[in-house]
């Protein structure tokens, strides 16, 4: 009789793998529910609902999809790999729709990026919307991008280029025109129980003695009083974004309903917006309370069980040690997010460009942040969509000799181009007369100093400002984790003072810093790499084409900030088991050196320049350091 090969059953396949994945992560998720909601009266309904809402997400999932899980289970580092760089766009500015997309993905391959992060393109409210960030309907897209058949067919052309997507979900409100709020706001106490609504403001003024003013410029105070209502509802960011009630399970619910709609129409990284809100405690600041840790770390484990292809990136735009939990630490290490904004990281650049000193860098870096991380990695950034807070603390100040509140100002008067000699360019943005708190809007090419040198056609201006802005790419890129470029940075764009003219943007300087994509500026730089924009463009596309050679930048390899011993030098070395990396940048407009021995001393032994591919000659023990130099030393 012929032997036959068994068949292999599909469903008792599909079946069984969503077993696994179940196990996995089973003790994630309901050890993090059982303590948020265990004591709540609808606890139980709440469990049966979500095992069916995992289930029916798991079962709608598509094939290529569910390869993609395969693949990056087999491959969980995917997102820490040396090839792998952001590029940051509104879909309407970068190239009008999202039809569009396919048809610029050649010049993002071009330039190096494997990671693409369309702004918020969920449906907003009509009007203010925050950017985006004031979400009316969860399942639709903006229409003016399109529908989201258009948005699938965008996501499935960038998985074809392997270009991983990544849109914001926000977790923290809605706009107050959502369907949940329009409910609440009607009466129904079912919806009404997704918010923070509240008869009287005696309990929003007890939260609000130790609340803080997010936008005390256009939207003091945390509390919004409703005439139709006759409810006072909690709204930290604006009138029109209501906060959610997520000590309300349903809420957890909800939105893990949304989170696996995305997950399931090809997004790859869920940017999780406000993160540090969620969680409501008397007597607080009502920010990364102890419960917004176990709410990430089940959404976490919610998505491994479903489409682990997906990361989550959490944003927390806070200091040092309330940031890096947002990546799991203590009980979370490893289960919560994969990737935080290294804020920190940015902010030092720039401070450190402005005082051409770089001991408060070394002394942040160096005493704030673990030399790797568990599962998890850094997105890295010189400019984003959203202004700069000087986000330094009057301990840290102190520790350098500088007074923090002064150091603070400095900064935002300098990159205001207001302090005398200043090379920056830029506006201030929500200033606080009452805390003394200004933060900045600018590009980074006009903060870094080219718009005001070429408003003086000042040849050795423009030449140090391209220079400042090649450095600080060369520095998010070698640091570890996936380095970001916002749109138009790679072309050195120039503050778009063009958005005061605009009803809907003129109120918020963060509109300076979003220009629209100039794609004649693109077309040249790309066919001309010695003028201005193709300078940019060709210094940023080799760094990240070297970045993608270097093993040692892998973001599990663990780094070290080193004292250089020179204020003007910035410097760490990533530590692999075949050798060390040492990367030094000079934050000053003059010539300095380094000594050859302090190098090999850090297993820079071959003195193997890897940005140039040069073999780098000491002389007399010293190799001399260019203004605004960025070297990588194996």
């Amino acid at each position: 009789m012929a032997k036959t090969t068994p068949k292999t059953d599909n469903s008792d396949m599909h079946a069984t793998l969503y077993a696994l994945r179940y196990d996995r992560s089973r003790d994630d998720l309901w050890q993090m529910l059982d303590r948020l909601y265990g004591d709540h009266p609808g606890y139980g309904d709440f469990a049966r609902k979500l095992d069916k809402t995992l289930r029916k997400a798991w079962d709608a999932r598509p094939a290529d999809l569910r390869l993609l899980d395969l693949k990056r289970d087999l491959e969980p580092d995917w997102f820490q790999r040396p090839d792998m760089a952001g590029y940051v766009f509104y879909i309407d500015r970068f190239c009008g729709h999202l039809k569009n997309v396919p048809d610029r993905l050649d010049y993002l391959r071009d330039l190096g990026i494997r990671y693409v992060h369309f702004m918020p393109c969920l449906k907003p409210r009509d009007g203010d919307s925050d950017g985006g960030y004031s979400v009316q309907d969860y399942a639709q897209i903006n229409p003016v991008y399109g529908t989201m058949k258009d948005f699938e067919s965008a996501t499935r052309a960038c998985r074809e280029q392997g270009i991983s997507v990544c849109v914001d979900l926000v977790l923290n409100h809605t706009a107050k025109e959502h369907d949940w709020a329009q409910k609440a706001r009607a009466g129904d106490p079912v919806y009404a129980d997704y918010y923070l609504m509240f008869p009287d403001d005696t309990l929003p003024k007890q939260y609000e003695r130790t609340l803080i003013e997010i936008f005390p410029d256009n939207a003091p105070g945390s509390f919004t009083w409703y005439d139709d209502c006759q409810r006072w509802v909690w709204t930290t960011f604006n009138e029109h974004q209501w906060d959610l009630n997520w000590a309300n399970p349903q809420v957890f619910l909800e939105m893990t309903k949304v989170m696996l709609s995305l997950a399931n129409r090809g997004v790859d990284v869920l940017r999780f917006d406000a993160v540090a809100f969620m969680w409501k405690r008397m007597g607080t600041r009502c920010q990364s309370e102890p419960e917004c840790h176990m709410i990430l770390q089940a959404l976490r484990a919610a998505c491994r069980i479903v489409a682990p292809a997906v990361i989550h990136l959490e944003e927390a735009i806070v200091s040092p040690a309330e940031m890096l939990p947002y990546l799991g630490r203590g009980e979370h290490d490893g289960k919560e997010g994969n990737l935080a904004y290294h804020n920190s990281l940015m902010v030092q650049v720039w401070s450190a460009l402005a005082t051409r000193d770089t001991r408060l860098m070394t002394h942040v870096l160096r005493t704030h942040f673990p030399a790797r991380l568990t599962n998890a990695t850094y997105a890295t950034y010189l400019r984003c969509h959203d202004d700069i807070g000087w986000a330094v603390t009057d301990e840290d100040a102190a520790a350098v000799g500088l007074n923090g509140a002064g150091h603070r100002a400095f900064l935002a008067d300098f990159y205001e181009g207001v302090f005398p000699g200043s090379f920056a360019k830029g506006e201030l943005f929500q200033h606080n007369p009452d805390t003394g708190d200004k933060r900045n809007s600018g590009t980074c090419a006009s903060l870094a100093g080219l718009e005001r040198a070429l408003e003086t056609a000042d040849a050795a201006e423009i030449d140090r400002a391209i220079d400042r802005i090649l450095m600080g790419h060369a520095l998010i890129a070698s640091f570890g984790g996936i380095p970001l470029v916002y749109m138009g940075d790679e072309l050195g764009l120039l503050n778009d003072y063009g958005y005061q003219d605009n009803p809907a943007h003129a109120f918020d300087s963060r509109w300076l810093h979003r220009p629209r994509m100039d794609w004649d500026t693109a077309l040249q730089a790309r066919l001309h790499p010695d003028n201005l924009s193709g300078r940019v463009y060709h210094g940023l596309r080799t760094i990240l084409a070297r970045r993608a050679t270097v093993p040692e930048f892998h973001g599990d390899i663990p780094i070290e900030i080193l004292e250089t011993g020179n204020s003007a030098l910035f410097g760490f070395a990533r530590q692999a088991p075949t050798g060390s990396v040492v990367c030094l940048f000079n934050f000053t407009e003059n010539w300095t050196s380094v000594p050859v021995g302090w190098l090999r001393q850090h297993g820079a032994t071959g003195l193997h320049e890897l940005l140039s591919d040069a073999i780098i000659r000491g002389e007399d023990g010293t190799i001399a350091l260019p203004p605004y130099a960025r070297v990588w030393i194996r």
